[in-house]
């Protein structure tokens, strides 16, 4: 098993320095002068041709590149040209919103899937078993922000119940302001004890939780029951409901626990798919997280910002996909690290 993660994370360098190398050379050749967005609006030419010199724009590209490569190996992603401000500051404010909401979208989407797609087997082919496939299409098929849309319009424009705008209430947070210990709201006032600002916190992520749920919900459950029938054939399985094994004990204990595997896999990848399909669902939902933070930095060209945000989103993906294969051969012994 060491072999296998020393052998990955040296993957994980040289996925990191090709993907460094085509966002750097991107970001270069989309026509806009990094100097002119780092001096703000109506620069002066002499203003700007000092900045080009001083961040080093005049050199060649293989040296900027060097350079960038030299700065990300001591841990420095850049400066943003936007605010001036370091990226890696930019990105671990913005971090915890993003990470609430896509913790908060799995749970939703294993909670739902998993027992979605063990009923589903047990009712194969059955109106139970129909609707359910279809529920777990429709999820797939309808894109994050148009059902982020339509979420908006019922509940909070025809039944008035839930906000659509922020991580709490602006007067909540005047009045009982959350105080910051980890970035994440619900966290943070459960900590605190500040029941009126986690009651705000937790009616501000209803809506943006369940449109980014939908699409894993969707996978979670087809893949559940396609491996639950797999399972459900298999002679031991007979053997138990022979001997009189309870048939809730079948499904969710036996059976499933053999069919989590691929499960747990399409979840892992699900949730690392989450910090980019976050953005559309942040920007519907004005939600403060990293995909508000990286789209603004698109539209103003802030490359550094855009850089820092791909490495992250690389190292993470990797990650997660990591996690989910060391806990699978933990799970199950039979399963070989190659």
């Amino acid at each position: 098993m060491v072999r296998y993660v020393i052998r990955r994370l040296m993957w994980l360098v040289l996925v990191l320095l090709g993907l460094c190398a085509i966002t750097f050379i991107l970001s270069r050749i989309v026509p806009s002068d990094p100097a002119a967005c780092y001096l703000g609006p109506r620069p002066r030419p002499e203003q700007v041709e000092k900045v080009r010199v001083q961040l080093g724009f005049d050199k060649p590209l293989y040296i900027q590149f060097a350079y960038y490569l030299r700065d990300l190996s001591h841990g420095d992603l850049g400066e943003s040209l936007r605010t001036h401000r370091p990226v890696l500051q930019g990105i671990w404010e913005h971090l915890p919103a993003s990470l609430e909401l896509m913790i908060i979208g799995i749970f939703i989407a294993l909670l739902v899937g998993i027992p979605l797609g063990v009923i589903s087997a047990k009712k194969e082919n059955t109106a139970v078993d129909h609707l359910s496939r279809l529920f777990s299409v429709a999820n797939v098929s309808m894109p994050a922000f148009w059902l982020a849309m339509i979420f908006q319009i019922v509940f909070f424009r025809w039944l008035e119940i839930l906000p659509i705008m922020g991580r709490i209430d602006t007067v909540v947070s005047l009045v009982s302001p959350v105080k910051d210990i980890t970035g994440f709201y619900t966290l943070d006032t459960l900590i605190t004890g500040n029941w009126t600002a986690l009651r705000s916190a937790l009616s501000h992520l209803v809506l943006p939780s369940l449109s980014l749920a939908a699409y894993s919900t969707g996978l979670i459950a087809r893949m559940t029951r396609s491996t639950m029938l797999e399972v459900l054939r298999e002679d031991y399985i007979t053997t138990a409901r022979a001997i009189g094994v309870s048939e809730g004990e079948i499904l969710f204990i036996q059976a499933l626990r053999n069919a989590l595997g691929p499960t747990l896999t399409t979840a892992g990848l699900c949730f690392a798919y989450m910090l980019t399909g976050t953005f559309f669902v942040e920007i519907i939902f004005s939600w403060p997280g990293l995909g508000t933070y990286t789209t603004n930095a698109i539209f103003l060209n802030d490359y550094p910002v855009i850089m820092g945000v791909t490495i992250l989103m690389a190292m993470f993906y990797v990650a997660v996909n990591l996690l989910v294969d060391l806990l699978l051969a933990v799970a199950d012994p039979r399963i070989r690290l190659g």
